[in-house]
């Protein structure tokens, strides 16, 4: 390996022609959330030297207490990515509808919009925990030169050109596909450049962590009860480590880097499980299918799940194929 070491702007460029369609605004999408990125790291690190942290006192469209530096990432991403004129609509998690661009002089002549998860687990930034940015992008279905609407947004996650996250840990990294395998890049904060690090990251196809929060057990379906148990017997390789993080990001890196699998399935008490389907589930399934990898809803592939509204929420069931297969045996012969 050399030791120059390509940055993610080289990078990009020298794959621009690999991607389905090649006009150059892919390109500049992917470097918007770049530089976006390194924005928001920037205050991510700083958030226990000032008054950033901590509830800003509105709940987003979920319920959920809103962290002020989701609001700020929030912001930021909507900015930078309205500021470069390159995306005709926006859909994040932290804001009830989506979005729509158009700049003046190209009269929504823009052929993506991004759905973004602005700062996925913040309720881990006052504790020092890591958080994560993830985006999912589509070419939109609708006319070039018509304002954005609700299908553009409400398309499978197969139909996706780009997904990825940003992790800000105890180093910084953007992980991303287009569709050709997933790359990681690190920050390097002294020069303010990513650099490939994580070259053609895969899942290796079984693990021994499983993350679950085990807290909720008993409000489980049969199915993944019985799969925890499977992953605690005294048999072959197990019992399994358990790992729960609690913040997405961190949680799915982790597994694919180490081999694992993650479950946030239904339960009574979120019938139809917590997560979004559409800022969370399908970018992580997108990558996690281009890195040998698996996501499911128990019974069949996320990427497939048509979504209704904007704000949808589906049991997520994530990571190495065998593991992945094995949860989904279960579920399967659970049922009534």
């Amino acid at each position: 390996m050399s030791h120059q070491k390509q940055t993610l702007g080289e990078f990009i460029i020298q794959n621009q022609a690999s991607f389905k369609y090649s006009s150059g605004e892919l390109s500049s999408l992917l470097n918007s959330i770049r530089l976006a990125a390194k924005v928001v790291n920037h205050e991510v690190n700083k958030a226990g030297l000032v008054d950033i942290i901590g509830a800003a006192g509105d709940t987003n469209v979920q319920g959920e207490d809103q962290q002020k530096l989701d609001v700020y990432a929030n912001e930021k991403f909507i900015q930078t990515l309205t500021k470069r004129n390159i995306v005709c609509g926006i859909a994040s998690e932290e804001e009830d509808s989506f979005i729509t661009i158009n700049s003046q002089d190209e009269n929504h002549r823009n052929k993506y919009v991004v759905l973004i998860d602005p700062l996925d687990g913040s309720s881990n930034i006052d504790v020092n925990v890591s958080v994560g940015t993830i985006f999912s992008i589509y070419r939109r279905i609708t006319p070039v030169g018509t304002p954005v609407q609700l299908e553009d947004f409400l398309q499978k996650g197969s139909e996706q050109v780009a997904a990825g996250y940003v992790v800000y840990g105890t180093s910084t990294m953007l992980v991303y596909t287009t569709g050709d395998g997933v790359n990681g890049f690190t920050l390097n904060p002294a020069i303010g450049s990513f650099y490939l690090s994580h070259p053609k990251m895969e899942f290796p196809e079984d693990g021994n962590i499983y993350s679950v929060n085990e807290g909720n057990y008993v409000h489980f379906p049969q199915g993944i009860k019985n799969y925890i148990k499977y992953c605690q017997e005294e048999v072959d390789d197990r019992p399994y480590t358990s790992r729960y993080i609690g913040s997405l990001v961190s949680d799915f890196h982790r597994n694919m880097i180490k081999g694992g699998i993650y479950l946030y399935p239904q339960s009574s008490k979120n019938p139809n499980g917590k997560l979004r389907l559409l800022y969370e589930c399908n970018p992580m399934a997108f990558l996690a299918e281009q890195a040998n990898g698996k996501a499911s809803d128990g019974y069949t592939r996320i990427m497939d799940v048509v979504p209704t509204e904007l704000h949808q929420r589906v049991p997520f069931i994530c990571g190495s194929k065998n593991m992945v297969d094995k949860a989904e045996e279960f579920m399967t012969n659970s049922k009534d």
